[in-house]
Order: structure tokens, then sequence, then C-alpha cells
């Protein structure tokens, strides 16, 4: 069983800069892919990003790419979502989720609806002004 808890998210101007972070507890968190989601009312979760368990393999939404970045530091158990040059398009509750099993990192992103998650956090509001 996997607990997944994020942190740090908050208000930032357009342009500027946030650090987003996900703790797991529970076993085997260096054999779980992770990924970052977030959702707007009315609309689908996005998939934001996600990083592969062991061969560093990443993705990213085109709307982020270039702007941020995913890493892990499988002694801490933890995920980052580094976010520079935010949007207001950006403000959204961004989710961490975690899957013990996935066929690439694209489709983890791409394909949630179908493939599904194993854990999710619940969650941190990211708002962006203008």
């Amino acid at each position: 069983q996997v607990q997944l808890v994020e942190s740090g998210g908050g208000l930032v101007q357009a342009g500027g800069s946030l650090r987003l972070s996900c703790a797991a507890s529970g076993r085997s968190f260096s054999s779980y892919a992770m990924s970052w989601f977030r959702q707007v009312p009315g609309k689908e979760r996005e998939g934001v990003s996600c990083i592969s368990s062991s061969d560093g393999s990443t993705y990213y939404a085109d709307s982020v790419k270039g702007r941020f970045t995913i890493s892990r530091d499988n002694a801490k158990n933890t995920v980052y979502l580094q976010m520079n040059s935010l949007k207001p398009e950006d403000t959204a509750v961004y989710y961490c989720a975690a899957k013990r099993r996935i066929t690439t990192v694209q489709a983890m992103c791409v394909m949630v609806r179908y493939w599904g998650m194993d854990y999710w956090g619940k969650g941190t509001l990211v708002t962006v002004s203008s």
C-alpha cells in the first residue's frame, strides 16, 4: 500500500516558479513510475508529466514542455515537479499518482482513462495570477 501527499502549491504571478513535491510512503517506491496530473473544473484530468521507475524516461505534455521538469529522489521517496514560466492556464489542482507496471511513460500520462493508476494523492492547488 502506498500513500501519496502533495505539497508546494500556492499563489504565484505569471512568469514565476513553483516546485511541487510528492512524498510517498509504503514499500517499493523505487519500483513505481510516478506522475503529475492536473485538473480544472469542468475538464478531465490532464497528464502533465511522468517519469519511469529506473531508466530515467520522462514525458511532458506539449503545453508544459520546456517549462516544467519532473525528477525523483528514491532515497527520499519523493517526486518533484519544477514549474517555471508559469501561465494563468497552468492554474489547477495538481495530483501525484503512481503505477507499478507501465508500458511507456507516454502511455501512463496520455492513456490514464484506459490504464488507470494504482495510487493517487489528494492534490495541491496552484493558482497563477495574471
